[in-house]
């Protein structure tokens, strides 16, 4: 185990190959401090970097008290340039969540991961985490950063039912968007799935990019964090 910027991380054995994941945890263990408070489990991109910086940004909620796990997919452990289908990330992302979740494999590697869950991530790891997250046990909410609501130019190819999975199941998401993001902006998203009370939908300056303004997504994922019930 490392941090958010360590190598090589924890090996967790999937369909897929193997996947790693890199946790956070908050320093307090014991006494005085925020304590653990949940996981909070993000997923990266389909061609972004390896740690984008909005998600490096919200691994800094381990100081409010989260446990905050970074995954990397089996197809970029693998070395490929190129993410796998849809279906194939979501059967790695579901054997990650199971198998974090199952107390024997925390006790084994010493990674307690306590309850309850947010999963989340930016753009092709936020449709993953919209996708699995109402069939998957103890999560309490889902986190997209940048959700590539269709491709651009094509809004024709609308992955609103993606996004509205969540929602279906009363499941509180936050999504964070650019004014600017070619792939939706905050506008087409709200349009797209229509008003919901589990939706928080957030505007922020800049495109489909990690945005920068870091400080602003990491305060509005606490605030959402905080609210869950």
């Amino acid at each position: 185990m490392s941090g958010p910027t360590g190598a090589p991380g924890t090996e967790v054995v999937t369909r897929e190959g193997p996947a790693l994941v890199r946790v956070v945890r908050p320093a307090t263990v014991n006494g005085p401090g925020p304590g653990h408070l949940g996981t909070l489990l993000l997923g990266h991109g389909a061609g972004g970097r390896r740690d984008a910086a909005d998600l490096l940004a919200l691994a800094a909620l381990a100081e409010d008290g989260w446990t905050v796990v970074l995954v990397d997919q089996p197809w970029r452990v693998a070395g490929r340039r190129v993410a796998t289908a849809p279906p194939s990330l979501d059967r790695a992302w579901t054997d990650v969540t199971t198998t974090l979740m199952t107390p024997g494999w925390q006790q084994e590697h010493d990674i307690p991961l306590p309850v309850p869950w947010v999963v989340g991530g930016r753009s092709a790891g936020a449709r993953v985490a919209c996708r699995t997250a109402p069939e998957t046990a103890s999560v309490a909410g889902v986190v997209c950063l940048a959700f590539p609501l269709h491709p651009p130019g094509r809004p024709d190819r609308s992955r609103a039912a993606e996004l509205a999975r969540p929602l279906a199941a009363a499941l509180p998401t936050l999504v964070v968007q650019g004014t600017r993001d070619p792939f939706g902006t905050p506008e087409e998203v709200s349009a797209a799935v229509g008003p919901d009370p589990a939706l928080t939908l957030v505007p922020v300056p800049g495109a489909h990019s990690p945005s920068r303004e870091l400080t602003t997504v990491r305060r509005q994922v606490a605030d959402f964090l905080a609210a869950l019930p």
